[in-house]
């Protein structure tokens, strides 16, 4: 029997963090093994590791898709993997950190070179475990960035609500709702690129990376070149900053400086001639083509746009497709570009909402587990938590996902088409009460209750009744998967 110790985090904090730490108890416990786990969620970490829980353990297991910090690991065995493999197959998760958990090498700081050249191994390894490494570095960013994206939305929600729609012109001026517009907006909202460019770098170059992906996160703001270019940057601005980690050579009397002095500033130099000079203009031109065309879209192209979101919402229920929908609609909130938040949104209530739905309505295609488990799903479903979904769709992934992607593509739609906006990249039902959150609400509701009466109804077409099952009683083992 092993003592192990993990660290599981998702970009959002809410849902994968803590649907990967009860895989990874339940398959160390399957296995005879006893772990441990810290949950670095939206509130902080939780359940935290001690130096006596790391010094007793056999084995460190990373199970993030954001970047986590590994100075506290030093001297031990760690495995790296993504939420997804925890959430699906725990003890496959346990069996290989036991079988090929490589040691973390000591350094003198955590921001060292050495350190810097490690983290290049660790990335190797990680990818090979598959977690995509782009994918994890813009997730590291884009969580960083939320707090600053809902605080700032729900800032500007309220000065509209207490100031009207003209709050931020100088006729109002010193006024409650201006003082709030002027907190949400030229701050709150002005932090959201640089922030977003700043931990891309840093999850790619750990902290020598964190101030030139900062200034390229500001120069895409200041070119107009907004979240595309603070993208662009954020990984310009790390990739660079490891490169020169690592061909850069110094003398020992020089070494200390590299960290804190050359490298940041060699990688400000760079990424800021660049966005400056190349890349700011012609990705400003392209976001504004791309805000003009969204913010003039006729209903036909409008209703395109949110089928797509919304099967992209439910296709993988957090997976990189719904973060990839997810991260384009939040990114345009920046450009007052709010109807795809809305939509994406929608489209992520549906699914586990859908799915409580049918557990209710039609008790014969649901085992006793999934029906209990549909009551907990309603309640992810109202929080815009999609994740929700996620037992159902491993049990049955060819009648569920298929059913939740025709609802979330239906509310997406209709999101659209009705001209819903929204001011804030999460909170589900508990933002809609707010003055100016949600715009026509009235039919946004309509869409969110369509796409979940379409995946209740598209359950309920594609999977068949369970042989003997009855409310409150056990049916067959292995009923409800796929055949």
């Amino acid at each position: 029997m092993a003592l192990i110790v993990a660290i599981t985090s998702c970009p959002t904090g809410i849902a994968h963090t803590f649907m990967a730490a009860e895989g990874l108890q339940r398959g160390a416990e399957s296995l005879g093994h006893t772990i441990k786990v810290e949950t670095q969620g939206s509130v902080g970490a939780e359940n935290t590791l001690t130096a006596a829980d790391i010094a007793a353990a056999e084995v460190v297991i990373i199970a993030a898709d954001t970047k986590v910090d590994l100075s506290r690991f030093v001297g031990k065995r760690i495995y790296e993997t993504s939420t997804k493999a925890a959430i699906h197959d725990g003890a496959a998760v346990v069996k290989m950190a036991l079988e090929q958990a490589r040691p973390k090498t000591a350094s003198a700081t955590a921001s060292s070179s050495a350190d810097l050249v490690d983290q290049v191994a660790a990335a190797k390894a990680a990818r090979a475990a598959g977690v995509a490494g782009p994918y994890k570095h813009l997730m590291t960013g884009v969580s960083y960035m939320l707090p600053f994206v809902v605080a700032g939305g729900l800032l500007i929600a309220l000065a509209f609500a207490f100031g009207g729609i003209y709050v931020y012109e100088d006729a109002n001026r010193g006024t409650l709702g201006w003082a709030l517009f002027q907190i949400g907006g030229p701050s709150a909202f002005a932090l959201m690129v640089p922030i977003l460019a700043g931990f891309i770098a840093f999850s790619i170059a750990d902290r020598p990376g964190l101030a030139p992906g900062m200034i390229g996160g500001m120069l895409a703001s200041s070119t107009g070149s907004g979240f595309l270019g603070g993208i662009l940057a954020g990984f310009i601005a790390g990739y660079a900053t490891l490169w020169l980690n690592r061909n850069l050579n110094l003398p020992k009397t020089l070494a200390g400086l590299k960290p804190v002095l050359i490298l940041p500033l060699l990688s400000s130099l760079f990424v800021g001639l660049l966005m400056v000079y190349v890349i700011g203009q012609p990705v400003s031109t392209a976001l504004n083509a791309l805000t003009a065309w969204l913010q003039s879209m006729e209903q036909s192209s409008a209703l395109v746009l949110g089928l797509i979101l919304g099967a992209m919402m439910a296709f993988d229920m957090g997976g990189p497709v719904n973060k990839a929908a997810y991260t384009f609609a939040t990114g345009l909130l920046a450009s007052q570009v709010t109807t795809p938040m809305a939509a994406v949104m929608a489209a992520g209530m549906t699914p586990p909402l859908g799915l409580a739905l049918a557990t209710l309505l039609f008790k014969d295609r649901f085992n006793d587990e999934e029906r209990e488990a549909g009551k907990a799903a309603a309640v992810l479903g109202i929080s815009f938590i999609t994740e929700g979904a996620i037992p159902f769709a491993a049990k049955d992934p060819f009648r569920v996902i298929p059913s939740i992607m025709v609802g979330s593509a239906v509310a997406g739609a209709l999101s659209m088409l009705f001209g819903a906006t929204l001011a804030v990249p999460h909170g589900g039902i508990f933002v809609l009460p707010i003055p100016n959150a949600v715009g026509n609400l009235p039919m946004y509701i309509v869409a969110i209750l369509a796409g979940t009466l379409v995946t209740a109804a598209m359950l309920y077409v594609l999977k068949r009744p369970i042989a003997g099952a009855t409310e409150g009683r056990a049916v067959v083992a292995g009923q409800g998967t796929a055949d």
